[in-house]
């Protein structure tokens, strides 16, 4: 059953290779896009091969739509998108992925039908299916070599996808099960350094004491504790002094 958020529909225009339209599968559902249409496939459709490359997001291919021709792919959508890695002669508007997914949300939004066309592996789109399309999406490759193959061109598009109808946290710093450690696990911990250095002779000067001990303090609060962590530097201290007893 197709996920019923709406979405842009992801055309593949006259894909060579069955483990390209798996894998491309694969990509799309990694970002929840499973609206695949295939157009005029050069081995046929289905194809077993497609299927033992879409690792689990087979569903996609046997729900996708089978079209004989791009005009067919794109009957129902009022904004199309053409994948490009070449220059194009035709005037048309050219954004990058991430502006192209931006305006699909937008227009979405509206109401409106968006599709985003894929060429073959070969050559790419030609400009016959190109001028069909209302803007070119061009990613920011390497000019030396610039030809992306389908699944990735597809995973890039589909995650930008994602990061404009999905929050997207930038950085996760996640404290396991034992949880953050609490401002008085911390303190304690400090008070357990401070006194055992203090027995060993390391605060060393008399007169430098008091700023090392506050830079110890530091050190503690710059760094970010688990209850766990905490726990570990205890031990590790408790062993050492207990190691050092013992050598007497």
């Amino acid at each position: 059953m197709p996920n019923p958020r709406p979405q842009p529909a992801f055309v593949l225009v006259r894909p060579q290779m069955g483990e390209n339209i798996g894998s491309a599968a694969r990509a799309m559902w990694n970002f929840g896009l499973d609206r695949m249409r295939i157009v005029a496939p050069r081995d046929g459709w289905p194809n077993p091969a497609a299927t033992a490359l879409a690792s689990g997001a087979g569903r996609l291919l046997d729900e996708a739509q089978l079209c004989g021709d791009v005009a067919e792919g794109i009957a129902d959508c009022h904004f199309v998108f053409a994948t490009t890695a070449r220059s194009r002669d035709l005037t048309k508007p050219v954004v990058s992925p991430e502006r192209a997914m931006q305006m699909a949300r937008e227009k979405i939004a509206a109401g409106e039908k968006v599709a985003v066309l894929f060429g073959p592996e070969r050559a790419g789109l030609e400009n016959d299916d190109i001028a069909r399309a209302n803007a070119l999406i061009s990613v920011p490759v390497n000019p030396d070599f610039p030809s992306l193959n389908l699944a990735q061109c597809v995973l890039l598009v589909a995650y930008e996808w994602r990061r404009q109808t999905e929050q997207v946290t930038p950085e996760v710093d996640a404290p396991g099960k034992s949880g953050w450690a609490q401002g008085i696990e911390v303190e304690k911990l400090a008070q357990h350094y401070e006194t055992r250095l203090q027995e060993a002779g390391f605060f060393f000067p008399e007169t430098k004491a008091d700023s090392m001990k506050v830079n110890l303090r530091n050190l503690w609060s710059r760094m970010p504790l688990t209850q766990a962590d905490v726990q570990m530097l205890h031990g590790i201290l408790r062993q050492m002094v207990r190691w050092k007893e013992r050598g007497r």
